[in-house]
């Protein structure tokens, strides 16, 4: 009974956690964040996030999980090297943007 019962949860969390986030939409998600890292941040970290060279951040390298030190490096920039992109980005745009750096280029 009890076995049971932990499998309907388990369904019912898969369930709900597809219809949130399909697959289809984090792909689009991460084509969509490319044109935004091409629009800011290639000139820098470089074409498919390996950089040309230099001082800047590898951005393939950058922790997955951390969403707010993420934020916070694009908003309020990173002196003296990084601007910083807030009244440039949209919110939408650096939830886009961080789609494509979770994938890696």
């Amino acid at each position: 009974m009890r076995l049971r019962r932990t499998v309907e949860v388990v369904v019912v969390v898969v369930t709900v956690f597809v219809a949130v986030h399909p697959v289809g939409a984090q792909a689009d998600d991460t084509e969509l964040g490319r044109e935004v890292y091409d629009d800011f941040c290639v000139s820098c970290h470089g074409r498919d996030m390996v950089a040309p060279g230099g001082v800047t951040f590898d951005l393939r390298k950058f922790p997955k999980g951390d969403f707010e030190r993420f934020r916070n490096a694009v908003l309020n920039g990173k002196p003296p090297a990084m601007p910083p992109w807030r009244d440039k980005i949209s919110d939408d745009d650096l939830k886009l943007l961080w789609a494509y750096v979770q994938s890696g280029g």
